[in-house]
């Protein structure tokens, strides 16, 4: 007697088939929309790194899709007899879900965050801001752009199942589901011995993608004793960025003049002692500087390169624009100090503050040196500008500008006196090219950003944005230093992040 398969068994069949080809089709869908994340991300500089990301990419996105069918679509094809109305569901089911991919794709291209617990509140600012300008056009441009996504899914659907006798004829089923089960397992494999060897190529492509949690030397390599757990733990402290680590300065070259005959005194004072008004040279006080390194080589860097001092690793062995260019234009430049400079490029500068010559001097010396130095006359008809407010145990502390160029009352930093004393030099070279600061002779922002350790400091309209990089922000006000509940600027988290970064090789 031949066995037939019953109706309902041959129906669940085909519908079993039909959604692993609609499955594999929109996690074609699916990969071409998370390559925004591969693209907002800065890219590998090594064959593994880029090896890795292909593989994490393909890997991860696939199963991410695969499994969202198997939960929510394969169940259907089981319980529901109507053929109809399973492909209607499973059409909706991708639409929502790649339409949420691609938001979430837009939200890490826009902040660098993933929708999490983490970045609710933020979703929660992002929301209200947009919605609060949307017309009822727009509204209706919106419903409008899902019910085509939607409609696409539905022809997509309905495509396949009248297509799919002659599409199991092409038996690749197997290949690409090889492929995908390939590029998942090496990836985590690959991100296991990258934890283990803290490789940072790898290590720091971690937060790229959303719902991916690698597999870690941490908790796969010690389980087998694999793993000297505190020397490991050691290791990862001594890693002080995983995102930056080479740097183009200045990103473009910096072309211009330099006054000559001023005598220019760029000082920065290295204790808290107090200073005295200077009544001889006339000075003026910008109260809203701030002081943003945590050491004193940190400091230095800050200063003379005008970056922040999370570049201190990658620009030390540079020449800074603040130096090099008056340099160039045959002005003597001397820097003043008992600290140990960073690099040797920079110790050829040094001279004893007695040394009076015309030209520019930078000095990095405490109160009472500073005192010396200018109750000297040949000082007299300078150009004066003196930063207070380091704090050596670390933050960002609120310190004074005193000075006699007519700088413009505001927020300031220490990545800006560089701009300042080379614009008072004449040199009118866009900032952007060699600075994260701003030229406080004509400024053109009222927010500043920097870094202080390893969190992200933004500053505007009397509140400190601290931010983590697991999403996570503090806010708090400048005037009474307590916790704010008012919601996160994104917009300009989101300029500050990138205008931070600008010098990364990252980007």
């Amino acid at each position: 007697m031949i066995l037939a398969e019953s109706p309902r068994r041959q129906r669940v069949t085909k519908l079993v088939n039909w959604g692993h080809w609609f499955a594999l089709v929109n996690i074609a869908i699916a990969i071409v929309i998370a390559s925004v994340f591969v693209f907002s991300s800065p890219l590998p500089d090594t064959a593994l790194g880029t090896a890795y990301l292909i593989a994490n990419w393909l890997g991860h996105i696939s199963f991410m899709t695969f499994s969202g069918f198997v939960i929510l679509v394969l169940p259907l094809c089981y319980l529901v007899n109507r053929p109809n109305v399973i492909k209607a569901s499973a059409s909706g089911i991708a639409a929502i879900g790649l339409a949420l991919l691609a938001f979430d794709a837009l939200l890490y291209n826009r902040t660098g965050f993933h929708i999490s617990i983490n970045s609710a509140t933020l979703l929660k600012s992002e929301a209200q801001t947009q919605m609060s300008q949307f017309t009822v056009q727009d509204w209706g441009f919106l419903a409008l752009l899902f019910l085509v996504w939607l409609g696409f899914q539905l022809i997509l659907a309905n495509a396949i199942w009248k297509r799919i006798a002659r599409l199991q004829q092409y038996h690749i089923g197997r290949p690409v589901t090889g492929l995908f089960v390939i590029c998942f397992v090496s990836s985590h494999a690959i991100h296991v011995w990258a934890d283990a060897q803290l490789y940072q190529p790898i290590i720091k492509q971690d937060n790229m993608f959303p719902l991916s949690y690698p597999a870690t030397a941490k908790t796969t390599m010690s389980r087998y004793g694999l793993l000297d757990l505190a020397r490991y733990e050691e290791r990862k402290q001594l890693q002080f960025d995983p995102n930056i680590h080479k740097v183009t300065y200045p990103v473009k070259p910096v072309y211009c003049s330099i006054k000559e005959n001023i005598n220019t005194l760029l000082i920065v004072q290295t204790d808290s002692a107090p200073l005295p008004a200077f009544e001889q040279f006339n000075l003026t006080t910008m109260d809203e500087y701030y002081s943003t390194a945590s050491t004193l080589q940190g400091l230095i860097v800050t200063t003379l390169f005008g970056v922040p001092e999370i570049y201190r690793d990658t620009v030390s062995s540079e020449s800074p624009v603040l130096l090099a260019l008056p340099v160039a234009m045959q002005t003597a430049v001397s820097i003043h100090t008992d600290a140990t400079l960073p690099g040797t490029t920079l110790e050829s500068f040094r001279q004893p503050i007695s040394n009076s010559h015309d030209g520019l001097h930078v000095a990095f010396l405490p109160a009472d040196q500073i005192v010396q130095m200018l109750g000297r006359e040949s000082f007299a008809k300078s150009n004066i500008l003196i930063a207070s407010g380091f704090d050596p145990e670390g933050g960002i502390s609120k310190g004074k500008l005193l000075t006699n160029l007519d700088i413009q009352q505001g927020l300031a930093s220490t990545e800006d006196l560089a701009p300042t004393v080379l614009n008072a030099l004449g040199c009118t070279a866009p900032v952007p090219h060699y600075s994260t600061g701003q030229n406080l002779l004509a400024p053109t922002r009222n927010w500043l950003v920097s870094t202080s350790g390893e969190r992200i400091v933004v500053m505007h309209n009397n509140q400190r944005i601290e931010v983590l990089s697991n999403g996570s922000y503090e806010i708090t006000d400048l005037t009474t230093q307590s916790r704010s509940t008012d919601n996160l600027n994104v917009d300009l988290l989101s300029r500050a992040i990138k205008h931070l970064t600008r010098f990364s090789t990252r980007q």
